[in-house]
């Protein structure tokens, strides 16, 4: 009994040696996301959220007229059109181009996971805000016009999962590594002012905002996990290509 514990536990351990260190940080970030969306849903459900977000989205307006955010005009327009990069046109249109460029790299076992990552997404999104059913912010005036459920945001987490899938499969077509932590980077980037914008506009408390982002990054690294196992990469295949290009030359 004694041995084949301990032939139990050196297969453990060799497992875990076998992963690579980017496998185990994304296992920590669905861990993390995931123990963090529940804890933050079960205390938006008891409604001991409402102080916080009570002073965030207050913070965000004049004290004098709560119907006129604070900052210049200007900034309240762009602010409008950075929301409009997390709405479903923009998302689907996005997708379906990455989709379309994929099939005519001829990738298409990516394409197809990206059409069941995204999408898949969507949909949890969906059942997420129809279980907590969360109604919208009513402590300061929306400056755009909403009519769905409020927990977690649609924008948040369907930014997430759009565009850190899409960023995470794409780096995978890419040989540079420069290249790769760019298209990650710009991905994190738009996933996080889309969802400011979405307090700025009173449209969303900041919780609901917070459980979006960590819905939709728990679900990407989720999809990004299964991707570098059972996908393949043209970076991987690049050292292949160099070599055998290098062997002709030395032979010519």
């Amino acid at each position: 009994m004694l041995k084949r514990l301990q032939r139990v536990v050196a297969n453990a351990i060799a497992r875990m040696q076998a992963l690579e260190f980017e496998t185990l940080l994304a296992l920590a970030l669905i861990s993390g996301g995931a123990f963090a969306f529940l804890r933050l849903t079960d205390e938006v459900l008891e409604g001991e959220t409402h102080g916080f977000d009570d002073v965030i989205l207050s913070a965000l307006r004049q004290p004098a007229d709560l119907s006129i955010p604070i900052g210049p005009t200007w900034l309240t327009h762009a602010v409008n059109d950075i929301t409009s990069l997390g709405g479903i046109t923009v998302l689907a249109l996005m997708s379906a181009l990455v989709l379309i460029y994929l099939s005519i790299c001829r990738r298409w076992q990516i394409a197809a996971f990206v059409t069941i990552s995204v999408f898949g997404g969507w949909l949890l999104s969906t059942f997420l805000k129809l279980g907590v059913a969360r109604p919208r912010p009513d402590i300061v005036p929306h400056l755009i016009e909403v009519h769905d459920l409020s927990f977690p945001s649609g924008h948040a987490m369907l930014s997430a999962v759009t565009y850190l899938t899409l960023g995470a499969l794409l780096s995978r077509t890419q040989k540079d590594r420069s290249t790769r932590l760019f298209m990650m980077a710009a991905a994190i980037f738009l996933t996080l002012i889309i969802g400011m914008s979405r307090i700025y506009l009173g449209v969303h408390y900041p919780t609901d905002v917070l459980g979006g982002w960590c819905a939709g990054a728990t679900w990407a690294c989720l999809c990004w996990i299964v991707a570098r196992n059972y996908l393949p990469s043209t970076a991987k295949a690049a050292p292949v290509e160099a070599q055998v290009g290098n062997s002709v030359e030395d032979r010519s």
